[in-house]
C-alpha cells in the first residue's frame, strides 16, 4: 500500500455540522454509521533513519517490525512501567518519499509527549514535528461504516486488519489516509486529512448515511466497549500491566525498552498483576458515580473510573478491581451517597 501525507498545506480550523440527539447518534453507532470529529487527537511525526529503533527503546510495542502501511498500540512508560502516554504508532510515508512514523496520542498530550521524547534524544538521527493542528481527524463507526466509506468514496476498500492504514482519494481532490480502529466495539476508521479537505469530505460521509455524533455519543460508546482511555481510566499512577489489552501492546520478544523490568517481572514472578481493568454493569437507571468504590461483601476491593448509561448497555462503568475478582460474573457492590449498588463484571 503506498501510503503519504503531504505536509506543506497551511492550517485551517475544520468545523464539523451540529451533531443531532443521543438517540439517533447511538442508533447510528451500534446499527449503522456514525461520524465524530476527532480533530483534538495530538499527533505527532517523527522521520529520520532512527526513528523506528528510537520509539521502540520508549515504549512498550514493537515499532521496528511495523510494515509500511502497518500500525499498533503501545505505552510510554517510566522506569516503575508506569503508564505516561497512551498512544498508537503508525508506519507511513510522507509526500516527499520519506518513511515516517506518525504517532497519535489523546488530546493535550501531544506537548507533553514531544518533550518526553526529546528528552531521551541524544545522538539518534531522529526529527520530530507536531502536526496535531495541521490535519482534520474525523473517526466513522458501526456496522455500517465500510460500507459508507465505500459509498462515498466510490470504490471498494480492503478488509483492513485493525491499525492497518491505506491512503484514497474523495471526491478529485480530497486525498486523505484511514486506518482501521475499533474503540468503540464496532467497526471503525479513522480518517486523517488537511483541515481545509475535511469539510468537504464530511458531508460526503454524511451524504452517504453517516450521522455525526457527539463527543458524549462516543464516549457512552467507548465505555460501553470496554475501552480504556488516558486521563479518567489511566494516568502516571497506574501500572500498564492492569490497564488491559496488554496483549497487544506490550511486547514479550522485543529488545530491551523503558520499563522493560516490571513488566517482566509481573509476568513472571507474579504471573499476573495486583489489580485489573474491568468492564461492570450495574443495576441502576443512572450512570455509578465516577470514583465510587468496589465492595466484594464487606471488602474495598477497587474503584469506578468512567460511567455511562446507553439503551443497549443500561449502567455500564470501567473500573479496577483487585487481581482475585477479576472473573467475569463476579457479583459487587457500588457504594454511592444512594447507598450500594449491585453490579457485576462483564468484561
Amino acid at each position: 500500500m503506498a501510503l503519504s501525507l503531504n505536509l506543506l498545506a497551511a492550517p485551517a480550523r475544520f468545523t464539523p455540522a451540529p451533531a443531532g440527539d443521543f438517540a439517533t447518534e447511538y442508533a447510528a453507532g451500534t446499527t449503522g454509521a456514525a461520524l465524530f470529529d476527532r480533530s483534538s487527537a495530538g499527533k505527532l511525526r517523527l522521520t529520520g533513519p532512527d526513528a523506528p529503533a528510537f520509539l521502540g527503546n520508549l515504549s512498550t510495542n514493537d515499532i521496528k517490525s511495523l510494515p509500511l502501511g502497518g500500525g499498533c498500540e503501545t505505552y510510554f512508560c517510566d522506569s516503575r512501567a508506569k503508564a505516561l502516554f497512551q498512544a498508537w504508532v503508525y508506519h507511513i510515508r510522507t509526500g516527499d518519499g520519506q518513511h515516517a512514523l506518525w504517532l497519535e496520542t489523546t488530546p493535550g498530550r501531544n506537548a507533553p509527549l514531544l518533550k518526553h521524547l526529546d528528552k531521551y534524544l541524544i545522538s539518534e538521527a531522529v526529527e520530530f514535528e507536531d502536526v496535531t493542528e495541521k490535519f482534520a481527524q474525523m473517526h466513522l463507526a458501526g456496522p455500517k461504516a465500510k460500507e459508507t466509506l465505500e459509498a462515498a468514496l466510490g470504490s471498494t476498500v480492503p478488509d483492513l486488519a485493525e491499525f492497518q492504514h491505506m491512503e484514497r482519494t474523495f471526491g478529485a481532490t480530497a486525498t486523505c489516509s484511514f486506518r482501521r480502529r475499533d474503540p468503540l466495539g464496532v467497526p471503525g476508521y479513522d480518517i486523517v486529512c488537511l483541515p481545509e479537505r475535511a469539510g468537504g469530505v464530511w458531508q460526503m460521509l454524511a451524504a452517504c448515511g453517516a450521522v455525526p455524533a457527539s463527543p458524549a455519543t462516543f464516549e457512552a460508546l467507548r465505555i460501553e466497549a470496554g475501552t480504556p482511555v488516558y486521563g479518567p481510566d489511566l494516568d502516571e499512577t497506574r501500572f500498564v500491566m492492569e490497564v488491559g489489552k496488554v496483549d497487544r501492546a506490550v511486547s514479550f520478544t522485543k529488545g530491551c525498552y523503558l520499563g522493560q523490568e516490571p513488566i517482566v517481572m509481573s509476568r513472571d514472578r507474579a504471573g499476573h498483576a495486583p489489580r485489573s481493568f474491568v468492564k461492570l454493569k450495574a443495576d441502576s437507571a443512572q450512570p455509578l458515580p465516577v470514583g465510587a468504590k468496589l465492595f466484594a461483601g464487606p471488602d474495598e476491593i477497587g474503584t469506578i473510573t468512567s460511567a455511562t448509561v446507553t439503551p443497549r448497555g443500561g449502567s455500564a462503568a470501567l473500573g479496577y478491581v483487585k487481581w482475585k475478582h477479576r472473573d467475569t460474573g463476579t457479583k459487587l457492590d457500588a457504594d454511592t451517597t444512594a447507598g450500594k449498588v449491585p453490579c457485576e463484571i462483564v468484561g
